[in-house]
């Protein structure tokens, strides 16, 4: 931990009154403490829709300086932040192959039905690489977000799976679905008392000696199949036990005291996010992670919006005019709350008094360009943390379906991560450098 945030009269006075963080200049007092320790970290943020956005009114037509080009109907919202932004377009994830797998494989590129043998098979997200590397320090090595749909997400564009993340085996990690469930996490509450903690985890990882113990007479009988898939069911335990650790080292680490009550359980939609955003942004000033993914709700935020139709039906807005016009509403909302989040990022104070918006990495966007197209999907960025790379422009790529996977690299370049490829990268986005 930082000498900052383990400094006790800092952490402590600094946290409680962490409502006003966002909005108040950075205090002397902590500014001083701040310097004693080394640059910020860089932070990388994954948003993700479910489906894409409206044709004719969201992709600008060429490329170019928004500021000379200008922004589309569907950008609007994001005018004030026009020379933060870049917008890539000619990509495409090669292991997409489902429109209705939506989010599935939008982290990982894999092709998850391709694999011969396997039914379903997925790859390690590039948020939890990043993780890995950026977060193993903190609190929530990756802080993942997920949205609790009214018709369990169905028809939410997002296909199957928990959340945007998977793990190493490719298995999905549970999302944090609910504000209040966020809220939890991150902050103090009264069941946070150590002694109990460390008794939940012992009783935890007893379970766990007996699941190993029983599993590993048993692998002896199986057949070749079958013990494939109990390795990767060992393989799961491993990850689970690995939490455990985890949990035990930070359990006498109190957490941030609440900077605000609690939400009220059943907030979705448009207060959800902007509940969620707060929430993120407050994680990562005071350094309990430095991934987040947030597979944002789309059902509940339709149906916020006064929206009738499911989200599936809207993709399908051909030549109804009444479906355009909807989607063309939810577009506005979608960019508008980005730009919410783009303004609190900048307001938001870092570990030395500057703006963490200068040491974030944010990338938005979906597995689908428009309806049910898996080409030329949407992929906005923001925010400071790539030094190299220059906002304010809407960059066509020459090679029509470069790879998605190309841009993940690219960022996890960026963010100091030491890899080489990802996925099925082909290289990095030289065109994103400005060196293309």
């Amino acid at each position: 931990m930082s000498t900052f945030f383990t400094d006790s009269y800092a952490r402590r006075s600094f946290i409680r009154n962490g409502s006003a963080v966002l909005v108040l200049p950075f205090l002397e007092t902590f500014a001083k403490a701040a310097t004693l320790r080394k640059a910020p970290p860089k932070r990388m943020i994954f948003l993700g829709g479910g489906f894409g956005f409206t044709k004719d009114t969201f992709y600008p037509k060429k490329a170019g300086r928004f500021a000379e080009i200008g922004l589309t109907e569907g950008l609007a919202p994001l005018k004030r932040h026009q020379d933060d932004i870049t917008m890539v377009a000619n990509m495409s994830n090669h292991g997409a192959t489902d429109p209705h797998g939506g989010s599935v494989s939008y982290l990982t590129g894999a092709n998850v039905s391709g694999t011969p043998g396997k039914r379903f098979h997925n790859s390690i997200s590039c948020d939890q690489i990043a993780g890995k590397n950026l977060g193993p320090e903190t609190r929530f090595p990756t802080l993942t977000l997920s949205a609790k749909e009214p018709d369990g997400g169905q028809n939410s564009g997002h296909g199957q799976g928990l959340s945007l993340a998977w793990d190493d085996s490719g298995n999905p990690i549970p999302g944090i679905n609910r504000p209040i469930d966020l809220y939890r996490t991150l902050f103090a509450g009264p069941k946070d008392d150590p002694a109990k903690i460390y008794s939940q985890l012992k009783k935890k990882q007893s379970v766990l000696d007996v699941v190993r113990v029983n599993g590993s007479g048993m692998k002896r009988k199986l057949s070749k199949g079958d013990q494939e898939k109990l390795d990767e069911y060992f393989t799961g335990v491993r990850q689970v036990e690995l939490g455990l650790e985890r949990q035990a080292k930070w359990a006498d680490v109190p957490k941030p005291k609440a900077p605000f009550d609690g939400p009220d359980e059943g907030v979705s939609g448009e207060d959800a996010i902007k509940l969620n955003y707060d929430m993120m942004l407050i994680a990562l000033q005071t350094d309990a992670t430095r991934v987040v993914t947030y597979r944002l709700p789309v059902c509940s935020l339709l149906s916020g919006m006064g929206v009738k139709l499911k989200a599936h039906s809207l993709s399908h807005y051909g030549f109804s005019q009444p479906r355009t016009e909807a989607s063309r509403q939810r577009d506005l909302k979608c960019t508008s709350l980005f730009a919410h989040f783009l303004d609190r990022l900048k307001e938001a104070k870092d570990l030395d008094g500057s703006r963490l918006y200068d040491q974030c990495i944010v990338s938005y966007g979906t597995n689908i360009r428009s309806g049910h197209e898996l080409k030329n999907v949407p992929a906005l960025l923001s925010g400071g943390g790539a030094k190299e790379i220059k906002h304010g422009r809407h960059i066509v790529l020459p090679q029509e379906d470069t790879p998605l996977a190309n841009y993940w690299l690219t960022l996890l370049q960026q963010a100091g991560v030491p890899i080489e490829n990802f996925s099925h990268s082909t290289g990095i986005l030289p065109e994103l450098l400005g060196v293309g």
